[in-house]
């Protein structure tokens, strides 16, 4: 109780408040980064290169220290991977009846979608089809869809999402939230702890929690993974509509296999098919980077730990084909995250007239699409020693449609920081959104979480959902951005309201000048999901 008290008063005796942030540079900054210039600030390219230049090029101008080791990069190996759709095929050929072949090539992108987890120029393979169910082992939950099947050396066709809890366990696996066990990355590594020569999520867009078009676009170019990484040969998506043809094929029912794999007693499915294919693929390693900038803190001792303010600087760069054609081919992603980056240096140009106790790291991580890439390395060989990090703040998109009443933090529950957030969000005449079940995992699909998977406490800074226009007049707002959410038109307008995007980063500052002066450190109080500990 001590620890909360002190928290929670910890405003009433701060020796430095957070700066107001202003919106002129984060519109400035925003301008730029969602400019065409950048190309959409692909991982691994041109534009990508300008914009981790423009980032070091605006923190050195703020006055902000380099990292430890001298530098405001922090490198991060990575393998690009672009498939090839002439002399890619996959055929699936059942016991009897005709072969399927989802449309690649030239229709890449219609029944499936490919990739690898190897880095290799060109792989074939042939193996049995088996539906795995969820493909999950979580033994705290009493679940294994594997049990003793050997998988090895087979293609799992895998349902995305958690099994839906039963009315006698409306707790299990979160309930209606989604956890870890959900997210197609943990479907990924599951087929290659299993030894599986290839996955395939079966997409829905309720099961996904977005459309065909996000997933699409997602292996419509170049794709990249950690150098070390060692997937399976093949990963990728069909669409629910050909998981249908290829269970009807094998004799089955995508209904019920889906009625089975939501019971514990599932066990894997042999489809009695054939999978072939060939895979080609472009391969190269590159060196991509973070960036980051150290605010020194004020105090002898606390300066030596800190608060990182985060925000992923990648987008999904350029559909060359359309580039080509003279369509409008570039990703701007104004919002995510042009927005968030926009916001950080607009927050470090405040923070540097006035730093807090302990040292502030303001980071800018790349190939968040990609997988939470950077962050990832970051976590593993950290630029700034975990043990003396305090807590992370990560903006993921800010708020493009107006100012609020309230905001998000996501992941406040798994720490002690609440009676923190509500003492500081109430200085700022604002309320915590309330909690709402996590339907499309969200907590596992930003920078934050893999710093939660280390042991440091960090949280997603959202915005709010409760507008000072009103929820009719900002229904439209919200909808016309999910339209152009990872779309071509989420582009910056000058005539943009950043009223809610000045909000939430002065909200985050002020939040991290919180944590930066409260003598005793945030920590982890709940696992980052069911199964996971706190190292």
């Amino acid at each position: 109780m001590r620890t909360l008290v002190l928290l929670a008063t910890a405003l009433l005796s701060l020796d430095a408040q957070a700066p107001p942030v202003a919106e002129r540079p984060l519109r400035a900054h925003l301008a730029f980064l969602a400019d065409d210039l950048l190309e959409g600030r692909g991982t691994g390219s041109r534009g990508g290169q300008l914009t981790v230049a423009y980032l070091e090029a605006q923190l050195r101008a703020l006055g902000l220290q380099p990292l430890p080791g001298g530098s405001y990069r922090h490198p991060v190996a990575l393998t690009g991977l672009r498939v090839r759709p002439e002399g890619t095929h996959l055929t699936f050929r059942p016991s009897q009846g005709e072969a399927l072949k989802p449309g690649l090539g030239p229709e890449l992108g219609i029944d499936a979608v490919v990739g690898t987890g190897r880095a290799q120029a060109d792989q074939t393979f042939e193996a049995p089809l088996v539906f795995g169910g969820y493909g999950i082992q979580a033994p705290e939950e009493g679940w294994d869809d594997v049990k003793d099947a050997d998988l090895k050396g087979k293609v799992l066709l895998l349902l995305v999402n958690d099994p839906p809890p039963p009315p006698e366990a409306p707790d299990r696996f979160g309930g209606a939230a989604m956890t870890y066990y959900g997210r197609w990355v943990y479907k990924f590594e599951q087929a290659a702890r299993l030894g599986a020569v290839g996955v395939l999520l079966v997409h829905t867009d309720a099961s996904a929690t977005y459309g065909w078009g996000v997933v699409r676009n997602s292996f419509s170019g170049e794709r990249f993974q950690a150098a070390e990484r060692r997937g399976s040969p093949l990963e990728g998506w069909v669409s629910e509509a050909f998981a249908r043809r290829l269970c009807a094929a094998a004799g089955k029912d995508l209904d019920a296999l889906r009625q089975a794999a939501a019971r514990a007693d599932f066990r894997p499915v042999n489809l009695g098919m054939t999978v072939q294919g060939t895979l080609k693929a472009q391969v190269r390693s590159i060196r991509e980077a973070n960036v980051a900038g150290v605010l020194p803190g004020t105090d002898p001792a606390l300066k030596q730990e800190a608060v990182v303010f985060s925000a992923h600087w990648d987008h999904l760069g350029m559909d060359e084909a359309r580039v080509a054609a003279g369509k409008d081919g570039i990703y701007n992603g104004a919002v995510d995250n042009a927005s968030g980056c926009a916001g950080l240096l607009a927050m470090a140009e405040a923070a540097a007239a006035a730093p807090p106790k302990r040292s502030l790291v303001f980071l800018f991580v790349c190939g968040e699409e990609q997988g939470l890439l950077g962050s990832a390395a970051w976590a593993a060989r950290p630029g700034w020693p975990l043990e003396r990090t305090a807590l992370v703040l990560d903006l993921d998109s800010l708020n493009p449609v107006g100012p609020t009443r309230d905001l998000s933090l996501q992941g406040l529950p798994r720490t002690n920081l609440g009676p923190l957030a509500q003492t500081t969000l109430q200085g700022l005449g604002l309320k915590l959104a309330p909690e709402r079940p996590d339907l499309g995992g969200g907590y596992f699909r930003s920078d934050h979480f893999s710093f939660v998977r280390v042991g440091v406490p960090a949280l997603s800074v959202g915005g709010g959902s409760d507008f000072l226009m009103g929820a009719e007049q900002a229904r439209p707002l919200r909808q016309a951005f999910g339209r152009r959410y990872h779309q071509v038109d989420e582009a910056y307008d000058p005539a943009m309201d950043l009223r809610g995007m000045v909000q939430q980063a002065g909200a985050a500052l002020t939040l991290g000048y919180a944590a930066a002066n409260t003598p005793e450190r945030p920590r982890l109080t709940a696992p980052a999901s069911p199964g996971w500990t706190i190292k």
